[in-house]
């Protein structure tokens, strides 16, 4: 009895350390998305054709290549299939990445900060100088990255579906963060909730 009932109890804990070390392996990435659509009646964006366009600042751009590659993938996934001689629209792709110096929130230090605090000089007690100052350690390096998409019609060159990503967060890798919010951009698709939401991802570490 009591060898069965450790054996439970040992099964028990086994399921337990999987599921935490499962969930160790795993970061949440939390997008801030924005999806508008404005497709005139008689079209479907459901399955379209599309094509990529760049702005002239990108056709030289390495990097615009790969962001497009991530970006097909992402609406290859909802239903949309590039063609480059039969598209119906057209994709411009966005993408944006800077880094900041973050509090224990992460949120942007201001400029001032200074390894070793503030410095304050000043009358002390009687005709004395007073000096203070604080030791910090070093804060943390989040990023900030943004994708966007912006579909047009190629006959009225009206613009049919645009939508914005955002995530900030700890993580240096920014590949596999910037394919990430393409598959944000596009939660819903093609008929995203209006304003603001947080579109939440599961990536392994």
């Amino acid at each position: 009895m009591r060898t069965a009932l450790r054996r439970h109890f040992m099964a028990i804990a086994a399921l337990a350390l999987s599921l935490l070390t499962g969930c160790a392996s795993m970061r949440l990435v939390d997008s801030e998305v924005v999806s508008v659509a404005a497709v005139p009646p008689g079209m479907s964006l459901q399955g379209a054709k599309y094509r990529f366009e760049r702005l002239p600042s990108q056709v030289h751009n390495p990097e615009a290549g790969l962001a497009e590659q991530q970006a097909q993938a992402a609406m290859t996934a909802v239903g949309m299939v590039r063609d480059d001689t039969g598209a119906t629209l057209s994709v411009m792709v966005g993408f944006n990445g800077t880094q900041y110096l973050a509090d224990p929130w992460g949120r942007p230090l201001g400029t001032g900060w200074h390894p070793y605090g503030s410095i304050a000089i000043g009358p002390g007690f009687g005709s004395h100088i007073g000096l203070g100052m604080g030791m910090r350690f070093p804060p943390p390096t989040h990023y900030r990255r943004e994708v966007s998409l912006i579909m047009r019609d190629l006959k009225s060159g009206q613009v049919v579906y645009e939508t914005r990503a955002s995530h900030s967060g700890p993580w240096s890798d920014s590949v596999p963060i910037f394919a990430t919010l393409f598959q944000a951009a596009l939660a819903n698709f093609p008929n995203p909730p209006a304003g603001l939401r947080r579109v939440n991802i599961q990536l392994p570490r």
